[in-house]
């Protein structure tokens, strides 16, 4: 009698269920829908939590049928360069360690890139125990930190990294990246056309509905029922643009009815914050806390149009996620990123929203203007990117798309 093992598969990333951090949502999507379809999923994560650091996981748990390590590291969050540094490196140790144990030949290890360079330590491990490396993309370091001004990056540091970080790339039976223009990049790097696969992120597309704004539950409590809001979901951060969206709503200063909603936290979100305060123009801002992930239906639901930015020279390193889950809510975009980037060509060719130049805030605020007026637009947007969500970019669709691809890696 021959017995076979189930296919097995260890995710690593420094966050995992419960956190809500949108690398976290996505993984525990992932591992608990293979877990669905007959693998043995594992989970080598932290004990951290992405914005609280007091909170501390369980060493060792399970959810759903996934077996969920979480490792020691540091704590010193992400106020400076040189604390975040030894979280990281305190990441590497321990997660390596706990891989080299658990592994087994034959396994794969996806990694994803919370921490940078994930891919280095995963790959190690994957050659002393005979397993197979899937490199799962959100970000490409350490090009990244270089075009957000990181000196050390663009010096021979940031070479040899590069250098590790591309032999992994290489190395690895399959690398997943976010956007077509992601995976542009990994072919300028060298990596094999047969060893590179695009999956675009996803929202819960299930539970995250359209809800007319006058139904949205947290737009009466927060006091928006006669506003016309632009939202923004989620960290915002050095690869954002806040200064075109601040400038504009000074020059909507005239505009009563415009309210700016940011809900979540980031380094620029509490700037903005402050640059509010200074300003004046309390009365067009409104700052929330991060929502629980069970209240993003409504909390999405808020904004008659959302927001979301990328600097140009980081296209192809980094895909604004958030974007899928503004789309299953019914909303417009506007895209305060290049046009010809990834998600600006999906808003302007799909007719979802607009896509607006970063530093062009007179159009930035006449965009905004003509929405405020013409609520029929505003409409047909969100329906354009509901539509393209069930079309092109469900979870199922997502979901579908990893287990093909790595049926195909096992076999």
């Amino acid at each position: 009698m021959i017995i076979t093992r189930r296919r097995r598969v260890i995710f690593v990333n420094r966050f995992y269920y419960p956190d809500h951090s949108a690398t976290a949502q996505i993984l525990t999507d992932l591992a608990e829908a293979l877990v669905a379809a007959g693998w043995q999923v594992e989970v080598v994560t932290s004990r951290l939590h992405y914005e609280d650091a007091a909170v501390r996981f369980d060493s060792r748990s399970a959810r759903a049928g996934v077996t969920i390590h979480r490792v020691a590291t540091t704590a010193f969050g992400r106020a400076g360069i040189v604390g975040r540094l030894v979280d990281y490196l305190s990441f590497y140790f321990s997660a390596f360690f706990v891989l080299f144990a658990i592994v087994r030949r034959g396994d794969l290890i996806i990694a994803k890139t919370d921490p940078p360079l994930l891919s280095v330590i995963a790959l190690l491990v994957a050659r002393l125990r005979r397993a197979r490396l899937v490199n799962w993309l959100q970000d490409l370091y350490p090009e990244v930190a270089a075009e957000l001004g990181m000196a050390a990056m663009r010096g021979v540091v940031g070479s040899t990294l590069r250098w590790l970080r591309t032999v992994a790339l290489r190395a690895a039976v399959a690398n997943v990246a976010i956007g077509d223009r992601m995976a542009a990049r990994l072919a300028k790097l060298g990596v094999p056309a047969d060893r590179i696969a695009v999956i675009p992120n996803w929202a819960d597309d299930a539970a995250i509905r359209p809800i007319p704004p006058a139904q949205a539950l947290l737009r009466r409590e927060w006091g928006l029922n006669s506003k016309f809001v632009v939202g923004y979901s989620g960290n915002l951060g050095r690869a954002h643009d806040s200064e075109t969206l601040f400038r504009a709503a000074l020059l909507l200063r005239d505009r009563p009815d415009i309210v700016f909603l940011m809900i979540g936290g980031g380094r620029k979100n509490v700037t903005l914050s402050k640059r509010v305060q200074a300003s004046g123009l309390t009365n067009h801002f409104q700052f929330r806390p991060y929502q629980p992930r069970e209240m993003l239906p409504q909390s999405l639901a808020v904004a008659d149009v959302h927001w979301l930015s990328l600097l140009p020279a980081l296209e192809g390193l980094v895909v604004p996620s958030k974007f899928y889950g503004i789309a299953a809510a019914g909303r417009p975009v506007i895209a305060v990123a290049d046009p010809d980037g990834e998600i600006g060509r999906i808003v302007v060719r799909e007719g979802c929203g607009v896509a607006i130049m970063p530093g062009d805030a007179d159009g930035l605020a006449e965009v905004i203007r003509a929405l405020a007026d013409y609520p029929g637009r505003v409409a047909a947007m969100g329906k354009a990117a509901r539509a393209l969500i069930d079309r092109d970019y469900s979870r199922s669709l997502a979901i579908g798309r990893w287990k093909m691809l790595l049926e195909r890696v096992v076999t």
